[in-house]
């Protein structure tokens, strides 16, 4: 009231009819009201911010994680003779199941070949996918995926028999080569050999299984994706000692999860499950000693362990949501040593998948 006493002043002082001020007054208090700005709302109370909240509430409210996997690679996602799943994207999804559940088996794994996978994730036929799957620009925008920290470092190589001679990529002039399609591989493939002025002769098929079983029967002379699918593929062939991998590398192949944009909070709970495996490493804490840091006078310890403090409900989860994924999951170190390291048939060495101290490129951001 206060306001519009001042107005009716100024307006008559400066000769404005007294019939007119009163209106320009009622223009005035419906001008005053709270405005609707979108760049000051609370998101979480806005329609768009519920429909965020959506898929991480379906999640919740199902008492299970649903996680798109390959299902056929050998330390990265197989499933055995027991039908049991194992490999490191197996346990990206476990660890993900521990924190939300504190149940690692609260999952149910569906098999997606590389052409599926991205419509799995979109139209949300799976909640997660760990698939090996390599973090690039278009399949973080255009494809709408929104991927979680990275769980390898990998590159592309090429795998050829040992008594074909080729000893490198120059080597494959005019030669056949096995390659799967509509991956970041058979794109890579094409681009090293025109940037090398090589010709070759791609065979692509959509099968997995396919590919390699043609290389096997020795119809294409190369057959080419990432090394570590290599090296994993390599033991399922009749005489795996009769292929060798060449030294170069066609690319830079970081494999992470993904989840599908739009929910934040879900996004959120799987990135920060993967850095709870790494940070886990980093501070030296394994499934083994995990009791023995239950007392630790360490305040990175007590936050990251939730003995102090409530990050975890930042983000919908426990406060011993890093706890209970280590006790039932173990630190990255963990994972990496049962599924891909030196005592599995793979024994594939840590090199650039260290933890950062180790001379890697793993590391967490800070729990605080």
């Amino acid at each position: 009231m206060m306001k519009f006493r001042k107005l009716s002043v100024i307006l008559q002082g400066i000769g404005m009819p007294l019939a007119i001020a009163p209106l320009i007054i009622i223009l005035s208090a419906c001008n005053d009201q709270p405005q609707n700005n979108p760049n000051t709302q609370n998101p979480d109370s806005t329609p768009q911010g519920q429909v965020t909240r959506v898929l991480w509430n379906r999640i919740k409210s199902r008492g299970q994680l649903v996680c798109g996997v390959s299902g056929e690679l050998p330390g990265f996602s197989f499933v055995g003779t027991d039908g049991k799943y194992s490999g490191i994207d197996v346990d990206i999804c476990r660890a993900v199941a521990a924190a939300v559940f504190d149940n690692p088996d609260a999952v149910e794994y569906r098999n997606l070949n590389t052409k599926e996978r991205f419509t799995a994730l979109q139209t949300g036929e799976v909640d997660i996918l760990s698939r090996n799957t390599s973090w690039t620009f278009s399949r973080a925008t255009s494809q709408g995926l929104d991927f979680a920290p990275v769980v390898f470092y990998d590159g592309q190589a090429v795998m050829v028999r040992k008594n074909s001679n080729i000893q490198s990529i120059k080597d494959l002039k005019d030669k056949a080569i096995c390659v799967q399609t509509g991956t970041t591989t058979e794109q890579n493939l094409a681009d090293q050999m025109r940037k090398r002025g090589i010709t070759y002769k791609p065979v692509v098929f959509e099968d997995v299984n396919i590919t390699f079983a043609t290389y096997a029967e020795g119809r294409c002379d190369a057959v080419t994706t990432d090394r570590s699918a290599l090296v994993s593929r390599r033991t399922t062939l009749p005489k795996p000692e009769d292929n060798i991998i060449l030294d170069d590398v066609l690319s830079s192949e970081p494999l992470a999860p993904a989840v599908a944009k739009g929910d934040t909070k879900w996004s959120d709970i799987v990135k920060w499950t993967v850095y709870a495996l790494v940070k886990a490493e980093e501070l030296g804490i394994n499934s083994q000693n995990l009791a023995e840091f239950a007392n630790s006078k360490d305040p990175d310890i007590k936050r990251f362990l939730g003995t102090e403090g409530n990050l975890g409900e930042g983000i919908g989860l426990t406060k011993d949501f890093a706890a209970k994924i280590i006790k039932h999951v173990g630190n990255y170190g963990e994972i990496y040593d049962r599924n891909l390291g030196a005592k599995t048939k793979l024994n594939l060495p840590r090199g650039q998948n260290q933890i950062s101290s180790k001379g890697g490129l793993l590391y967490s951001p800070p729990f605080r």
